[in-house]
């Protein structure tokens, strides 16, 4: 399938903004959504809308069927070994969150550490902060090299016996950096730590084998990888998230509920209190189907090639700093950046003026802009619909950009 006939399943892309074509790069905030996910939500709302597991009429059956069905999507995407490791959530926030506030609170005690990145978003930073002060436990960031890249020689110095929990972005959201975590996941098992995986930036564009990556928990949401907002995946091993507790209690997770006591269903529903998000589970498993036609392999060797062209024709614009590695093969598909003296929020609104949509502010990495000495960047990120144009339209907004505020001052 080439670009343009997967451009014909997004008819968002086929309007002007401010008079212009519209160029979308900011997938990575969220991506856009094809008609087979919309589609799929209406068929849902309009057809079979039903609540899940509790009743027994033909609707309610349909429905549990479509939420049980994506289950099994999911389980297949990632290649879980079973369904029961594969928990909806509202997306990759409350993933990590729930982690941190049940395996987390039952595992970490005084004078054990958590170690994390200084490129993590603040999803997986906040919970392990919060993880921290409430155990006494102690939190340690993982040093960068000048490029944004892991030194795999620093996280066997860092991690230790006293690591409990070790928690890293397999793609950073600023710096596109691909992290290895099979192998820091090897290295926080020989120690006893558990390694957490922010699969956020990851899951949309390559394929992701928790087996193989050997990681026990990795959270992701349905809304980057052309899915609906407001839902997203929890994965653990089963062995784990069998001693975890639920963080959220009610209907639907439980099992027996006597005056003083209670007791909760099995994996995975015991993680699922109230109405789960029927709807979102539905499109989400509509995006997955829609990606893995298309073939995950195909989209990351697409925007590998847009990174590259990216990278190349925007090094060339004067006044251009690019953060992250400038080695293609090192990175996914998003570039951030700043132009001299051009504040990020003045890029972005020059952009939007030509129709381009970027990204401008601390991408909610307030930590990682601090080590790059930059209170903001502007950021374009890449996805399957993108293609060299769109690319080329944004050095010449850049450009422009540039120029305006070179005559302005």
């Amino acid at each position: 399938m080439n670009v343009a006939d997967v451009r014909s399943y997004f008819p968002i892309l086929n309007q002007e903004v401010n008079g212009n074509p519209l160029v979308y790069l900011d997938s990575a905030a969220t991506s856009q959504k094809p008609v087979q996910v919309m589609e799929a939500l209406e068929t849902y709302y309009r057809e079979y809308n039903s609540n899940v597991h509790r009743g027994v009429h033909t609707l309610g059956t349909r429905a549990t069927d479509g939420y049980e069905g994506a289950r099994e999507k999911v389980r297949k995407f990632i290649n879980a070994k079973s369904t029961q490791e594969v928990i909806f959530t509202r997306g990759t926030t409350t993933a990590l969150n729930t982690v941190a506030a049940s395996f987390g609170k039952a595992n970490v005690q005084p004078g054990d550490e958590i170690v994390i990145t200084y490129m993590e978003h603040h999803s997986n930073i906040i919970p392990w902060q919060q993880l921290a002060k409430a155990t006494g436990a102690t939190l340690k960031y993982l040093p960068l090299q000048e490029d944004g890249t892991i030194l795999l020689a620093d996280v066997s110095e860092i991690v230790n016996s006293k690591t409990k929990i070790v928690s890293v972005t397999m793609v950073s959201n600023v710096l596109g950096v691909m992290n290895p975590i099979k192998e820091i996941a090897k290295i926080a098992h020989e120690h006893g730590a558990v390694m957490v995986v922010d699969g956020a930036q990851a899951a949309p564009h390559m394929r992701i084998d928790v087996q193989d990556l050997d990681c026990d928990f990795l959270g992701f949401s349905a809304h980057k990888m052309c899915g609906p907002t407001g839902i997203g995946v929890l994965y653990g091993k089963k062995h784990l998230l069998e001693n975890m507790e639920p963080i959220e209690f009610g209907g639907e997770m439980i099992d027996f509920v006597d005056l003083y006591d209670s007791t909760w269903k099995e994996l995975p529903w015991k993680f699922e209190g109230g109405t789960p998000i029927i709807a979102g589970a539905i499109g989400l498993g509509a995006a997955i189907d829609f990606l893995t036609e298309i073939g995950l392999e195909n989209i990351q060797a697409h925007e590998h090639r847009l990174a590259a062209y990216a990278l190349e024709k925007m090094s060339a614009v004067e006044g251009m700093t690019i953060y992250g590695p400038l080695d293609p093969n090192k990175r996914a598909g998003l570039v951030t950046f700043n132009i001299a003296d051009v504040h990020p929020h003045d890029v972005a609104t020059v952009l939007d003026a030509e129709g381009i949509a970027v990204r401008a502010g601390h991408h909610c990495a307030q930590p990682l802009m601090k080590w790059l000495k930059a209170s903001a960047t502007a950021r374009a990120s890449f996805y399957l619909y993108n293609t060299e144009e769109d690319i080329d339209k944004l050095v010449a907004g850049l450009i422009k950009t540039k120029e305006y505020f070179s005559d302005v001052f």
